[in-house]
């Protein structure tokens, strides 16, 4: 896990039975379906595991989030969606 100031304080080992890996700070693309729409959210801080690939979010990445869905805008941009059927 790091500080604020983006410094790594201790290595954190994936919580997932089994796997060796250990967390990273990374930047992620972050999909989730709100009030019927897909949205996409570029560039979300996270913990990354190194192996599986396994996501976290620190409780204040959550609520920005939470925030950002609460708003009524436009979205900086648009992406096509396709069904698999």
């Amino acid at each position: 896990m790091g500080d604020p100031k983006g410094k790594k304080i201790q290595d954190m080992n994936c919580s997932l039975q089994g796997c060796l890996g250990q967390y990273e700070a990374k930047r992620v693309i972050h999909t989730v379906r709100h009030r019927g729409r897909v949205v996409v959210i570029d560039h979300v801080p996270a913990d990354v595991c190194s192996i599986c690939g396994d996501v976290l979010f620190k409780p204040e990445t959550v609520r920005a989030i939470e925030r950002l869905l609460g708003e009524v805008r436009q979205p900086d941009a648009s992406v096509p969606l396709y069904e698999y059927a």
